[in-house]
């Protein structure tokens, strides 16, 4: 369904035409919270984060993250949208992707044709198999119900360890009712918790669409899980996304093991 939409390329609601703000001044200005573009590795050689940007539509909010020093990867299933991608990649400017401080010459941005929940695409990406940052921001909001436990283990996964991985989630749209059907669908900031507390299990959700005995942390923690450690409501955001949208940041869980 998606493909189709790019390839009619007439409606597309969710291109905003530039990177997101909330993204922007979350990268920019929280730096105490994710560190810098830099990791030291186990053998002490500083190498770029690496960030993935899975169903990243025309790319803005990957080149983005390259602009600011990450070696960023941007997934999509389309291969309309990886060419609108690499057209503005090469049209891109000083004013929409300004190099960061810490940047030096800025990372590198590089689109993939892939499925998320495939590994086809991994190793043509990273030989690490796993990313210091990833970022969603239309793309949980996009999957059914029943799809959304296999989304939260895939980013436990991909998500590198303590202390360098960070999941970055632009919460959208959590002004549209849940009950009322998608894509995209509504979400609540609860609906996030409950899937990363507990990636791959599968929740049930009462007829309001919001998952049965929710609104508490999960007592009994499954491996892999992620732990929500900031939150907040970004004071700029896309126009849509005002006033109700929310940044959360998510690492692994040092209590339980990795997947």
């Amino acid at each position: 369904g998606w493909s189709k939409l790019w390839d009619a390329g007439d409606f597309l609601p969710w291109d905003r035409g530039v990177p997101n703000p909330a993204l922007t001044d979350t990268l920019t200005q929280r730096q105490d919270l994710l560190g810098t573009c830099f990791v030291t590795d186990s053998k002490g050689t500083r190498q770029r984060k690496q960030a993935l940007v899975p169903g990243c539509g025309r790319g803005y909010d990957v080149l983005l993250l390259a602009s600011l020093g990450y070696d960023a990867y941007g997934l999509d299933v389309s291969d309309s949208a990886i060419e609108c991608c690499l057209e503005e990649q090469q049209g891109t400017n000083s004013s929409k992707y300004p190099l960061g401080d810490a940047a030096e010459s800025g990372g590198k941005a590089r689109f993939i044709k892939g499925d998320f929940f495939s590994d086809d695409w991994l190793e043509a990406a990273t030989q690490k198999k796993t990313f210091d940052l990833i970022y969603d921001y239309t793309f949980f909001c996009a999957l059914p119900p029943p799809v959304r436990p296999v989304w939260a283990r895939r980013m436990s996964k991909l998500l590198a360890a303590n202390p360098s991985g960070h999941l970055i989630c632009l919460e959208f749209p959590t002004y549209k009712d849940p009950a009322a059907g998608g894509p995209p669908f509504g979400l609540t900031p609860d609906t996030y918790v409950q899937h990363l507390s507990s990636p791959g299990r599968e929740l049930f959700y009462d007829d309001a669409g919001h998952v049965k005995g929710s609104q508490q942390l999960p007592t009994d923690l499954s491996r892999g899980a992620l732990e929500r450690f900031a939150h907040w409501q970004p004071e700029r955001t896309h126009e849509i996304g005002k006033g109700t949208d929310w940044i959360s940041i998510w690492r692994h869980n040092p209590s339980v093991g990795l997947l």
